[in-house]
């Protein structure tokens, strides 16, 4: 009926018997008459131990020989898979990143994909044979291997999706994409069907459902994507997918989605640093004097305010994921006299809460809305950031589960 990329995350093969669980997901697709493939992660908890370990033996280790014991995990979770369903009768075979080839640039610990030919896998389709490729994992041009960084195994199983030409869909533990997180408002709506441009902003501004880059994959090659859960039963009549739809989440082009809402959904992250850097020079380049430093560094800047111009001084302020607090303070720090500032702010009791929806870009009001629902909560906001379909603010952290369920409510994503 066509192919078909199937993606296991970690707690869906965690063990035997849940990956045991996983083929009983594939053999349904292959009954159904696709050509699969499955892409797997690492079993629960094995990526961190085997980390842990690199660490362990040297705190300044080779990243080739990182990315040499880190990649292990999903080689093991590939050849399990494999050997589970051939005991069921379903022809398979593992492959490593190295034997597709899945080839990337030499950046270690977080490569990035160049191409992917799958001549091999489907030349075995042509067999009947399942093919079972480890995720996260690559081969740099001088041979070496390599990995995609957290997340990628997602990013594999759209990119062999893409060079397949095949739907791909991404068994996770929760069955879909959430109007927000169920577990802060018990009434978040599971969505049926989302753009890739929400998707993205969603997974970049906290939503932990997919990794940012697999949807930015799926996009620029428009690649079906579908949030599924493996602990569903693989053989429940809600499983069939033989239209191409199914249980969970189908993330695909805004002309596919019949009824658009306003808003789609709300995000937040607790992942922020907010710096401040106090009475700084009001003059051409400056700015570049401040971020710059950070850029070299690699160093995302997300949020900016400046505030106007005083005496020829003003304040500075943006956030930076929390992980990069400290090396932005130093980066600043280290360019004090080129910048010529007086002193720095920092905090982490900060929070982002977003609000996303491609239906932003034909209605007014909806970051008015955000502003008053706040307010009448005695919510402040300390920054905001916008883009076509998103608004972003930055509060207090304390106030974050407040913030959510207040806007998902505002913007009546409540259900029934």
């Amino acid at each position: 009926m066509g192919r078909l990329v199937m993606k296991f995350g970690g707690t869906s093969v965690a063990d035997i018997a849940r990956i045991r669980n996983v083929a009983r997901h594939v053999a349904r697709e292959v009954n159904a008459g696709h050509e699969v493939a499955v892409v797997v992660s690492a079993m629960a908890g094995t990526t961190d131990r085997l980390v842990g370990w690199t660490r362990e033996a040297a705190a300044l280790h080779d990243a080739r020989e990182y990315d040499a014991v880190v990649a292990s995990g999903e080689q093991v979770t590939a050849g399990l898979t494999a050997i589970v369903l051939q005991e069921m009768g379903i022809p398979a075979r593992s492959w490593q990143g190295w034997q597709v080839p899945l080839e990337t640039d030499g950046m270690h610990g977080a490569a990035r994909i160049m191409r992917i030919n799958p001549v091999g896998i489907i030349e075995r389709f042509a067999q009947g044979q399942v093919a079972v490729m480890a995720g996260f994992q690559g081969i740099s041009t001088d041979g070496r291997i390599t990995t995609l960084g957290r997340g990628g195994s997602d990013t594999s199983a759209v990119a062999l999706a893409a060079a397949l030409n095949a739907r791909c869909d991404i068994y996770t533990d929760v069955d879909g994409v959430y109007t927000t997180d169920p577990r802060i408002v018990a009434k978040a709506q599971k969505i049926a069907r989302i753009s890739y441009e929400e998707m993205l902003e969603m997974a970049s501004l906290g939503a932990k459902v997919l990794q940012t880059r697999s949807v930015e994959l799926a996009m620029v090659y428009r690649v079906p994507l579908q949030v599924r859960s493996s602990f569903e039963a693989p053989d429940s009549p809600n499983q069939n997918t033989s239209d191409g739809g199914g249980p969970g989440t189908l993330v695909c082009d805004e002309e596919d989605i019949v009824e658009q809402q306003v808003v789609t959904g709300i995000a937040y992250s607790r992942d922020e640093g907010k710096v401040t850097v106090v009475r700084v020079p009001d003059r051409p380049g400056v700015s570049a004097a401040i971020f710059g430093p950070l850029a070299d560094r690699g160093i995302s800047v997300d949020m900016i305010v400046q505030n106007v111009s005083e005496d020829g001084l003003t304040d500075v302020t943006f956030t930076v994921p929390q992980k990069d607090l400290d090396r932005a303070l130093k980066a600043i720090d280290e360019s004090k006299d080129m910048i010529g500032y007086e002193r720095i702010r920092s905090s982490q009791d900060v929070a982002k809460i977003s609000v996303i929806g491609v239906g932003m870009r034909s209605h007014a009001g909806v970051a008015a809305d955000m502003f008053k629902a706040l307010a009448e909560k005695s919510i402040n906001i300390q920054a905001i950031t916008t883009s076509e379909i998103k608004v972003s603010v930055l509060i207090d952290a304390a106030y974050t589960e407040l913030a959510v369920r207040t806007l998902h409510t505002t913007y009546d994503l409540d259900g029934e």
